[in-house]
């Protein structure tokens, strides 16, 4: 159990009186596995760009901003330092909003770009007044023989309680405010389904794999903060729980393909979140790491069907597994990952946090099981919404029935900025699978969506693999290694739900079993369409 030492490295940046400011590289497991993932998820995409992006006037600006956010992840993943960590967070922020405002000459894009700026600034003011309050009070710190703005040396001061109960729980809040707005949690997840506004490929790496994994991974990073505050643990794992479930609702509702993946990212995040706050370090890190895959190659799923399609409205695809066979594979082996089924990546982390929470008995962790587990039928059911809406049936035209549709007298149809222009273009659909610097991507994110959950933690020595590997390297700072937890009847009762889910999904929409204004009671579907009018609400609030 030697993997959760901290390897470290750090050169002298500034001192400021008392204070040695230090610029480095911290080394563990969490360093260690977050880099796999920025850098696989990043090159997946970097690829597939080239074929999605081919064309676009904003070519080389593209791969400009892609590889300033790759840079600052990597910064923000290996920094040893809190300031440094909060500088490379900021830019983090800074490269999104480039992308998310890539095509800035529409409204729409500049808008949610200054929307996802905002919105997170928000939560990165409480990171901020942790660090203050670590550089006001690092006398206490110095005494001691520590560096007030040391991750490790901060672990160090929260674990031997040198900085007092209650200022542990305040850091901790500060340090999950900052989390709450990357991750995209409630109250502060408006800004996530607007950033779909940016190409793609980009929805892909920053939306779902990595920048949006940087809260999950604050709270990690900071793991024995959070440890020593009991209240602060419950907050993170309620606010986890609300948004799981809350998100899951809102991705049932939407029409649009992206907003519905962006739903999905919210709710898997609250996932990760509720896993941290209940204490199951290792199960949060390891669906962090299997969700990257499968939810990057929904994305690049729902880029690949706009090729055909020319839009992202699911109400005008429909049929398209005979027009692309290999992405409608990929999309189905993502959205089965996604849904939780065994034995697929998403199953076996999903149902290590599931049994965790159950075996834990205390009443959150108790009340977090029922709504994870509300969660697994909900996640099913959205997903396979989308999946049988787009690959099966009939096509309904795409773009152009749109187009057509929105342009009759009285009409609620309203055409985005990007259906503008394809329309402008003209008859863009071609009936084709995307080309193949498109598809081999997604084959490889499709293999690790696969087998990423198995591969990582086998219930049995595989090749070189030890037995339940993850768990073992996988160890929170300061921690101990837990042994994962397999409960039979809990594995088979998500596993039952979920196919609960996409046989309901099924009857409803493929099967046309059920009609689906019957399943939705309206005033319900009123409140999920206006997103429970959390953005009107913030919108009279803040911008007046």
């Amino acid at each position: 159990g030697h993997h959760n030492e901290i390897g470290y490295a750090s050169h002298e940046w500034l001192s400021v009186g008392q204070l040695e400011i230090r610029i480095g590289i911290l080394m563990n497991s969490l360093t260690a596995i977050m880099l796999v993932v920025v850098t696989g998820v990043s090159l997946v995409v970097q690829v597939y760009s080239q074929g999605y992006m081919k064309g676009d006037g904003g070519y080389a600006r593209y791969y400009a901003y892609m590889s300033l956010f790759t840079a600052s992840m990597l910064g923000l993943v290996l920094a040893s330092s809190i300031l440094q960590m909060f500088v490379f967070w900021e830019l983090v922020g800074l490269s999104s909003y480039l992308l998310i405002g890539f095509w800035y000459r529409r409204p729409s894009a500049a808008r949610a770009a200054m929307k996802a700026f905002l919105v997170t600034r928000l939560g990165d003011l409480g990171f901020l007044i942790a660090i203050l309050y670590l550089f006001f009070h690092q006398g206490v710190l110095n005494n001691a023989g520590l560096n007030s703005l040391e991750i490790r040396d901060v672990y160090f001061a929260a674990v031997t309680g040198l900085l007092g109960t209650t200022a542990v729980t305040w850091l901790a809040i500060g340090f999950f405010a900052g989390a709450v707005g990357k991750s995209a949690q409630f109250p502060l997840h408006v800004w996530l389904p607007d950033a779909m506004e940016g190409p793609t490929p980009v929805s892909a790496l920053i939306h779902a794999a990595t920048m949006v994994a940087a809260g999950v991974f604050l709270v990690a990073r900071m793991f024995p903060v959070f440890e020593a505050s009991v209240s602060a643990m419950n907050l993170v794992a309620i606010t986890g729980g609300v948004t799981a479930v809350l998100a899951a609702t809102m991705a049932m509702t939407s029409n649009d393909i992206k907003r519905v993946v962006a739903y999905s990212t919210i709710s898997q995040l609250g996932y990760m979140m509720l896993a941290l706050g209940i204490g199951a370090y290792t199960a949060a890190v390891f669906h962090l790491f299997n969700h990257a895959f499968f939810k990057a190659l929904l994305f690049l799923g729902a880029g690949s069907v706009n090729h055909v399609a020319g839009t992202f409205d699911m109400r005008f695809m429909g049929g398209l597994r005979k027009v692309q066979p290999w992405t409608y594979g990929m999309f189905l082996v993502a959205s089965l990952s996604l849904a939780g089924i065994f034995p697929l990546a998403g199953f076996w982390s999903k149902d290590e946090i599931l049994a965790e929470a159950f075996n834990n008995g205390d009443f959150v962790s108790r009340l977090m099981f029922f709504l994870a587990m509300a969660a697994v039928f909900m996640t099913a059911f959205y997903i396979f919404r989308a999946l049988f809406i787009i690959f099966h049936g009939e096509f309904r035209g795409g773009i152009e029935r749109k187009a057509e549709q929105a342009g009759e007298p009285d009409s609620e149809l309203v055409l985005t900025a990007d259906e503008e222009e394809k329309v402008a273009e003209g008859g863009h659909a071609y009936m084709a699978e995307s080309p193949l610097v498109m598809v081999l991507p997604m084959g490889v994110l499709a293999v690790l969506a696969a087998v990423s959950g198995f591969v990582a933690n086998p219930p049995f020595e595989l090749l070189a693999i030890p037995k339940h590997w993850i768990g073992e390297f996988l160890v929170a700072p300061l921690g101990h290694a837990e042994s994962p937890q397999f409960i039979g009847w809990i594995a088979a009762l998500s596993i039952v739900l979920a196919l609960a889910g996409i046989g309901l999904a099924w009857a409803t929409y493929a099967a046309g079993k059920i009609s689906p204004d019957r399943l939705t009671y309206r005033p319900l579907y009123q409140l999920t369409m206006r997103k429970y009018y959390m953005d009107d609400l913030y919108e009279r609030l803040i911008v007046g």
